[in-house]
Order: C-alpha cells, then structure tokens, then sequence
C-alpha cells in the first residue's frame, strides 16, 4: 500500500475515532444532564407533593377550626388556603408533562380525589355551620371516617414519592452508568487515537520511510559518483518509496547503458583507429606476403574473439587457396572452387543477414555454417579473395560493417599489390619469354657485382646469340621467329634453372648470370645450353624449321674482367665466336691465350 494512502487511511482513522470520542463525550454529558434533570424532577414532584399534603392537612385544619369556632377569620383563611391549594392540584396535573410515569399519575390523581371528596366534605360542613347545623358540621369534620380518609389520601401521596424515589434512584444509577461507560469508551478512543498516530508515525516514518530512505540515499551518492556498480535495494512495495527504488534503478539501467555505449563508442574508435592504421600499412606493402602479415596481425585486434582466414584467388588452377588464418578456426584450410562460396557468386556478403535461414557456403564445415560470414574480396568488379569469419555472434553483429571494411581494404591491397606485381613483371620481364628484361639486367648486375666484390666470389657470363635468326624470320615469319626465341629461353632456363639468372638482352641475344660460377663452371653451363639448342627440333605450324644454332661468349670476374666490364668481355667473346663462324663457344681467356 502506497503511503500516501496509508496516511490518509490513518488520518481518516484519526478524524473518525476523534469524532467518535467526541460524540461519546457529549452522550456523557447528555447523561450527566439526565441526572441532573432527574434530580431536579424529583425535587419538583416532593416540593408539590408536600404543598399539597401540608395544604389538605392546614385546610381539614381550617375547617374544623371555623366549625367549632365560627371565627370569620378562620373562614376566609380557609378560602384563601382553598384557592392555593386547587392552584396547586393545577400544577400537579401538569406533572405528566414533567416526565410522571402512568402508574406515579394514577397514585396521584387517587390523591387528588381524595383531597377534593374532603373539600366536598369541608364544604359541605360549613354549610352546615351557615344553616346552624353545628352537630352535623363538627360530625363530617371529625368522624373516623373523614381521618381515614385524610389519612389514606397522605398515604396515597407517600407511595407516589416512594414510586418517584424508586424511578429517581434508578434514573441517576442508569444515568451514572452510561456516563461512566462512555467516559471510559471516550478514553479508550483517545487512546486508540494516541496509539494509531504513533504506530502509523513509527511505521511509515521508520521502517516504510526512514530505513529506505537511508539506504537509497547512500545508493543515489555512489550514483551520482558514477559507481554504476552499485547494487539498488530491493523494495517491492507498491508505493512512493517504491517509485523511487524503481526510479533509482531505472538510473542505473541507463547509466550502465551510458557506459556500454560509452565503451562501445572508445571500442569504436579503437577499432576505427586500427583500420586506418591497417590501411596505412597496407599502403606500404610490396608483396604479397606483406599484406598477408599485416592481414594476420591487425584482423583479430579488429574482430576480437572472431577467427577466421583469408584465401586469394589462384588463376592457374581456378581455386581458393588459403593463404593466412587467425584464432583457429574450425575446419580444415584446403583449397576450394570459387563457386563453393555463395559470397563469391554474389559479389557481396554471406548470408546477408545474420542468424536467418539462408543458404550455407558448401566449403563450410556443418558444424560452423550457422554463425560463420564470407566477405569476398573485390577489386575492380571481380572477386580476387575471400576473408571466412567464424563464432559470429548476436553481440558481434556490430562489427559486421568493420569486417567489410577489413574485407575492403585487404581486396584494394591485393589488387594493388597484384597491379604492381603485372607492372613490374611488364617493367623488368620480357613478355615473349618470360626472362628478365635488360632494364632488370642493370639493377641485378650492379647488385650482384658488388656482393661479388665484397664477398670476393666469382661471377661469370654468358652471351648467347641465334645464328642466321634473320633468315628464319625471312623463311617463316616473324611469328616463326618468335617461336623460336621462346623455345630457345625455355632451354636457357632450364638449363640455368636456380644457378643464375637468365635474361633476354636484345632481339635474338640472350645472357645469363651465374653468381659464384668461374670460368670452368660457366663454360659447363653453355655447353649444356649449346647442346640443348642442338637438339630441339622446332616446328611452326605446318613448316619445319629443323635445328638451330647458337654462338655463345664466356667472360668471368676476376679471372676475365673488373666489376665495370664484364658484360664487354662477354659480348667480345661472342663477337669472336662469329667471326670464327658462329655455332661454337668462346672464352674470354681463350682470346687472352691467343
């Protein structure tokens, strides 16, 4: 019950018990009154009885004495008390008025016809007395039975005052009864009254007031110190106390609310932080292998709790190929068909809505394919990779956008790290061959001579020309041609394999480095490329252009040249082996030795 309306229940308690007691005093006081009247009723009755018994007593009195004294003055006495004495008996006829029962008025008016059958009697004499019958006057006025009837009309007004005592005594009893009762009925009120003020005032003031207020108090200053920490009382009464708890509590909702979001929004930042830090590292990556570190340390401080690996789209074969993983996650990381995964179809992210029925990606393993997100990673319109999240949660749904923006800048590092990649190949590989170009030549001859002349190691060359290309070409076309260079390259490159370096310096002109190789070793490399070229036996369509012929020239560091003209001593090598007639070996030190 709520206190306001405990304390309006009390109050009209307290207004209902006041007025109670006070009705109960003023019926006191209404039988104290009662006693009173009763008392002065009585007084009135005896005051009126005895006048009339003390008047029918002076006039029998008055009479007799004018019978036997024919004093005159006796006789107007008697009139006189006559006249006071009927004004009486007027006023005892108004005694039923006065409250007389029926059986006082019956005694009484007996009385009173008594009293009038004397003064008939006494009336009677006089005129006797006035006709001169005195005998007969003082006979009426003195028989036995004028006293009996004197005295039975005393005795008659005897029992009335007797019967009126009676009625008086047990009048005032009730009356002092009933006005003791409600003066102690009017106490117990007041007490009642006293006690329910102070129950109610200790109740509600201390256990339903106080104590709760006490302790919210204490709550609402750890509150307002933002201490959302704090655990708010428990107070399931339906009232202002209760309003206020539930208040209070409602305070706190929101200020751990406020702090969630307060955390959600520095957590916000944060992760916003480490995308743009990521973006910036991506920016500086020159390999793949780069954006594929950067991938693995910044993806779980991004996601925290949320594994997940990252495949790139090999087009030789046509698969998804795992390239970094985080956090474990389950299944295995094999190779897969881009169309395994229905976010590679669609272009877009799978499923599209978290925790709805959709279709599952088939490279998922069952057990992981509700709370998993395939984000494809794209880049000018086409897929080139696919970032695989796990342990995807309802909580986690937040950072749904932030796994797209990893997944969209991951695609654009790749992409450009691909960009690059096609550039650079375009910039330092032949596109014919496959060999490195001559402006990739200067950079690694530079590198390569100076680890040659620190480490003081050998380092050889090989210049490798096609003898008479031109009349290939002329007999079969420059396509031909072509087809012969790239056959030719192949056998260099096998030959030359992990060794050295093979490079396409010209037209039909081709050179090879082989860092810690000397003379002995070099000349052995170009007898196997010489015999390799030998053997091939090149076709082109339905023309058969049978064998070809190369001229190589030998030249090696220190043996042959200095670091700045090995190249020069190798190109005069294989001038010299044309001018002695093409399809041989030349050294360098075999023109020193000639």
């Amino acid at each position: 019950m709520r206190i306001a309306t405990i304390t309006n229940w009390a109050y009209s308690a307290t207004v209902c018990l006041t007025i109670a007691s006070g009705v109960v005093m003023l019926m006191a006081s209404n039988a104290d009154n009662t006693e009173r009247q009763v008392v002065e009723q009585r007084y009135k009755f005896d005051q009126l009885t005895e006048e009339v018994e003390l008047d029918a007593w002076s006039l029998s009195d008055m009479a007799r004495l004018y019978v036997v004294s024919k004093d005159p003055d006796a006789l107007n006495n008697y009139r006189q008390k006559e006249a006071s004495l009927k004004a009486v008996e007027h006023r005892l006829a108004a005694l039923k008025d006065a409250g007389a029962t029926g059986e006082e008025l019956a005694l009484l008016h007996e009385g009173l016809q008594i009293v009038d059958a004397l003064q008939d009697e006494q009336t009677a004499a006089l005129a006797s007395v006035a006709r001169g019958e005195h005998t007969q006057a003082i006979a009426l006025l003195f028989s036995k039975t004028y006293e009996q009837e004197l005295e039975r009309a005393q005795d008659r007004i005897d029992h009335f005052r007797q019967l009126l005592d009676n009625r008086v005594l047990n009048a005032i009893e009730d009356a002092t009864q009933a006005s003791r009762t409600l003066r102690t009925a009017s106490e117990v009120m007041v007490g009642l009254t006293a006690l329910l003020f102070l129950f109610v005032l200790g109740f509600i003031l201390k256990r339903r007031v106080l104590r709760p207020v006490v302790r919210l108090s204490d709550v609402v200053n750890r509150l307002a110190s933002q201490d959302y920490a704090v655990e708010t009382p428990s107070f399931n009464q339906i009232d202002e106390i209760g309003d206020m708890a539930q208040a209070i509590r409602i305070f706190r909702e929101n200020g751990l609310a406020r702090q969630r979001l307060e955390k959600e929004r520095d957590a916000d930042w944060g992760i916003r932080e480490l995308l743009a830090r990521m973006t910036q590292r991506l920016q500086g990556c020159e390999s793949f292998a780069d954006v594929i570190n950067v991938a693995e340390l910044f993806a779980p401080n991004i996601a925290p709790g949320i594994a997940g690996r990252l495949y790139i789209l090999d087009r030789e074969p046509w698969q998804m190929r795992c390239v970094a993983q985080w956090l474990s996650p389950e299944g295995k990381a094999d190779a897969f068909h881009p169309d395994e995964c229905w976010a590679v179809r669609r272009g877009q992210s799978h499923p599209p809505v978290q925790d709805e029925p959709d279709i599952a990606c088939y490279h998922l393993p069952e057990s992981c394919q509700r709370h998993t997100l395939c984000v494809p990673l794209i880049a000018q319109g086409e897929a080139i990779g696919l970032l695989s999240f796990q342990n995807l949660s309802e909580d986690s749904t937040s950072s749904r956008a932030y796994l797209e923006l990893m997944a969209e800048a991951l695609g654009l590092a790749l992409a450009n790290q691909r960009l690059r990649d096609a550039l650079l190949e375009k910039a330092l590989y032949d596109p014919l061959t496959g060999l490195r170009n001559r402006h990739h030549l200067e950079d690694t001859l530079r590198t390569q001579m100076s680890q040659a002349v620190r480490t003081q190691e050998p380092i050889s060359c090989l210049m490798i020309d096609i003898d008479h290309f031109k009349n290939i070409n002329d007999r079969f076309g420059h396509e031909a041609g072509d087809s012969v260079i790239k056959s030719i390259a192949a056998v260099i490159q096998r030959v030359v394999h992990d060794s050295g370096m093979a490079f396409r310096y010209g037209g039909e002109e081709f050179l090879v480095l082989l860092a810690g190789a000397d003379e002995q070793a070099a000349n052995s490399f170009a007898t196997d490329i010489y015999n390799g070229v030998r053997e091939l036996s090149l076709r082109f369509g339905v023309s058969d252009i049978g064998h070809v012929d190369v001229s190589i020239g030998v030249a090696s560091y220190p043996q042959h040249a200095q670091s700045d003209n090995l190249l020069r001593a190798a190109d005069v090598a294989l001038y010299r082996a044309k001018e002695l007639g093409r399809s041989r070996i030349v050294s360098f030190g075999m023109l020193e030795a000639s």
